[in-house]
């Protein structure tokens, strides 16, 4: 069996870097995606979903050095549900994305076309924001 997720979205806060206890890097930001659709009375609507990613080892660091808050990110992983119960008492669900791989798509500032991909360091590649449908 195999499971892999593939968001493209835009970071909602700066990127959390530490260590483990074994000096392990590990970096940890929010990634949201939106879908818009037209309802019954044909008003636009808009839903976003957030996504908690975690990138291990030297693409951690990699993502903590380029990426920051507003930036566009192509990320592939597996993924993990898991339920919890807010402040306001309701049941909620999140989903965490464990990174293999995270492709810088925001086409601004240094270095803002270089991947944090696979072990070849595959760099991502630049896209037109206005492709992209949200």
């Amino acid at each position: 069996m195999y499971q892999q997720l593939t968001i493209i979205g835009r970071l909602g806060a700066d990127p959390e870097l530490r260590y483990t206890p074994a000096g392990v890097p590990v970096c940890s930001f929010n990634v949201a995606t939106d879908r818009t659709w037209n309802n019954d009375q044909g008003q636009k609507q808009t839903e976003t979903t957030w996504h908690r990613v975690t990138v291990w080892r030297k693409r951690a660091e990699v993502c903590a050095q380029y990426l920051s808050k507003g930036k566009m990110v192509l990320v592939t992983g597996s993924v993990k549900a898991s339920g919890f119960t807010n402040r306001d008492g309701q049941i909620s669900a999140s989903l965490e994305v464990t990174a293999d791989q995270v492709k810088f798509l925001s086409g601004s500032g240094a270095g803002a076309a270089e991947g944090a991909g696979g072990a070849s360091g595959a760099a991502g590649t630049a896209v037109d924001e206005e492709v992209i449908p949200f």
